[in-house]
């Protein structure tokens, strides 16, 4: 393998160019885009360049209908259920995080479940929306099936990852997680790189735990994060997404071809509307200057918070560019 270094701004035009060639608007292909290189930018590799192809197989193959807008279809409150008409994802997602922040500037709090849409890409890309605005946020998506309940040998869960985010000065703390012990996302990237994972993250056809890539992708087994506290989790984040939003389940997606028509859940929280509101941005800082005073087993490996290392890479390269597989880079260009 063989990586090279791409110029933000030239990802960001290449990826709008093969947009605009899929059916995409302007405004669509360059929003989209620029969800697709910011993951890459700040170290979401596995959910911007390393996916994005795969984003434009399933546009050409009709699983994503580039031209297709969010609906609403029923409202209570502070609470509203939308229809993704199997849009792009990362732009229905975009739209419920700011529909949730519309609810919550009038209510305090604003939850906003979409059915039948697509695969967001990086949960955090809209928690980083959200908390950058001075929202608390909180979301959710099912996924088809790839994980086993604890002690089965098939997989009936999802994945299912879930994203919590809070404004942290002009920055912001996100935690991005699958209920696997890896993403799907990562674990093809680092199959891609010709890398095993540095932990075990699922099992092979054996039902032994493994951290080969190859044999994950394999059997579709990965490990559940916690082991039977992370197949729980996913079992109520499915029934969640799934009766919020009156959407498909995760059994429901594993039926189709592809994984396209999820249910998500986002929510978000006006920090402005609370008493304490004052006193929240010292009470997080005194929360992680704790948190840094760990005593360390290395000097070498501090202790991050949530998100921490995600500014040091947009950095990083913005100023040498993004690293990405040349191969890989050369079949993007070529499409």
């Amino acid at each position: 393998m063989k990586t090279i270094r791409i110029p933000y701004a030239e990802m960001r035009a290449e990826f709008t160019r093969i947009l605009l060639k899929n059916n995409f608007s302007e405004e669509k292909a360059k929003k989209c885009a620029e969800i697709f290189a910011t993951n890459s930018l700040e170290g979401i590799y596995s959910h911007g360049v390393y996916r994005f192809s795969r984003f434009v197989d399933y546009i050409r193959k009709g699983f994503v209908i580039p031209d297709a807008e969010p609906e609403k279809f029923s409202g209570a409150g502070a609470i509203e259920q939308w229809n993704g008409n199997l849009g792009p994802g990362p732009l229905n997602a975009a739209f419920c995080t700011g529909q949730a922040m519309k609810l919550a500037s009038d209510n305090g709090i604003g939850c906003v479940a979409i059915a039948n849409t697509n695969h967001w890409m990086r949960g955090g890309t809209y928690g980083w929306q959200a908390a950058r605005k001075g929202f608390v946020f909180i979301g959710w998506t099912n996924t088809e099936r790839n994980m086993p309940a604890w002690g089965a040998k098939e997989s009936r869960l999802g994945n299912n990852p879930l994203v919590f985010a809070v404004p942290f000065g002009t920055e912001a703390i996100v935690l991005d997680f699958a209920m696997t012990q890896f993403s799907y996302g990562k674990i093809e990237a680092l199959k891609t790189e010709g890398k095993e994972l540095p932990f075990v993250g699922g099992f092979n056809k054996n039902n032994e735990l493994t951290n080969r890539p190859d044999e994950i992708l394999e059997t579709m087994r990965g490990l559940p994060i916690g082991y039977w506290k992370g197949a729980g989790l996913s079992l109520l984040l499915d029934i969640l997404a799934t009766i919020l939003s009156a959407g498909l389940s995760t059994s429901e997606l594993s039926k189709r071809e592809k994984e396209h028509g999820v249910s998500q859940v986002f929510i978000a929280i006006d920090l402005k509307k609370l008493k304490n509101y004052p006193s929240i941005e010292s009470t997080i800082s005194a929360i992680i200057d704790d948190f840094k005073a760990s005593a360390l087993i290395s000097a070498e490996t501090p202790v991050k918070y949530p998100g921490e290392r995600v500014v040091y890479l947009r950095e990083e390269n913005l100023r040498r560019g993004i690293p990405v597989d040349q191969k890989v880079w050369e079949d993007i260009i070529s499409m």
